[in-house]
């Protein structure tokens, strides 16, 4: 279910960027040859006027192929291809698929803040939820049980009892008193180490509540969400680059699968969250300056506009496969660090 839940999730947002492609070519009058999901081998296509739909195979991309993006001369020669438009309409063209992860990145935003609410953690040591094979979980915590004592230390806020599960040697036993249906229970946990808090955890998750907002507001914050979201990851990405942050906390396919299933255990709000994350990835990430990407396009764009004529097909589809060949090693090396995590626990 989790690797289904994932190809749903990537289909969706692969499928809302190649649509902006797909409008803004069509209304610039770019002859749009094939709109496809996935890549590989076709299971399915229907040709409806001059345009080809088809689902391939592997549905980890997709694609919009528009007459005179290639180096072929019946393509250079189509007088619709996108070849013979001005920089200015090729930019509108190629910053439409970003340009609609970002917008549905905030939809979904305005969607949760308006119709599920706002999220808040709430302040009391009231169990959200348990997490199935952690300390708490073996130990019998369920949901909804209000703790009242760690170690014989009365707690009356989440941080309170957060500070006493983490003062404790992970392996050795804490006693518990929770309130359960207006009973109090006793319990034995022994936390366990956490290795990227580095501190003891139990393995559970503090309670959160969602306040709904106006249809102005949800419109606002949903908005401003997406702006804020967009400028951490850029910040992250130029922390990156500088070194300041490590290249193996980058994840792949395999990592974002997991990833994916974890938001999904979480519930729909949470899912639909992540998959904002990931479309405002998507967005960011195509429009860098990579060959092969709709940053790089656009880059060949302002570069006709300022030269007045077009970089030769040839070597622009040259320089886009060694962005391509790229591209795929290193999608290799970042799914070779995910599985690494993924053995390693």
């Amino acid at each position: 279910m989790t690797i289904v839940t994932a190809l749903l999730v990537i289909a969706i947002i692969v499928m809302v960027h190649e649509i902006g492609h797909f409008v803004a070519a069509k209304w610039q009058g770019v002859e749009v040859q094939e709109f496809s999901i996935g890549f590989g081998p076709s299971l399915i296509g229907i040709k409806r006027g001059e345009t080809r739909y088809s689902l391939r195979l592997l549905p980890l991309g997709g694609f919009v192929r528009m007459a005179g993006m290639g180096a072929q001369d019946e393509d250079q020669d189509n007088p619709r291809g996108f070849n013979r438009k001005t920089p200015l309409q090729k930019v509108e063209v190629l910053a439409a698929g970003p340009g609609m992860n970002f917008l549905l990145a905030a939809l979904i935003f305005v969607y949760t803040f308006t119709f599920v609410g706002l999220p808040h953690a709430v302040e009391s040591p009231v169990i959200g939820e348990v997490i199935k094979g952690k300390p708490a979980y073996e130990a019998g915590l369920k949901a909804q049980d209000r703790v009242v004592a760690v170690n014989g230390e009365e707690v009356s806020t989440w941080n309170e009892f957060v500070t006493e599960v983490r003062k404790a040697e992970p392996g050795q036993p804490i006693s518990m008193t929770v309130v359960r249906n207006g009973q109090k229970i006793e319990l034995t946990v022994r936390p366990e180490f956490d290795r990227e808090q580095k501190t003891s955890i139990i393995g559970v998750r503090q309670t959160i509540e969602f306040e709904r907002v106006g249809i102005w507001d949800g419109l606002k914050l949903g908005f401003y969400q997406t702006f804020h979201i967009t400028w951490l990851l850029l910040s992250g990405l130029g922390q990156l680059l500088t070194g300041a942050a490590s290249s193996a906390d980058l994840a792949g396919p395999v990592g974002i699968t997991r990833m994916i299933g974890d938001a999904a255990e979480g519930g729909l709000v949470y899912l639909a969250n992540f998959t904002a994350l990931l479309s405002i990835n998507l967005g960011i990430l195509n429009l860098l300056p990579i060959p092969a990407l709709d940053g790089s396009r656009i880059v060949f764009a302002v570069i006709e506009g300022i030269r007045r004529k077009p970089v030769e097909p040839e070597r622009e589809n040259f320089i886009h496969f060694l962005g391509f060949v790229f591209l795929m090693v290193l999608i290799l090396l970042v799914t070779y660090n995910d599985i690494v995590r993924l053995v390693r626990g």
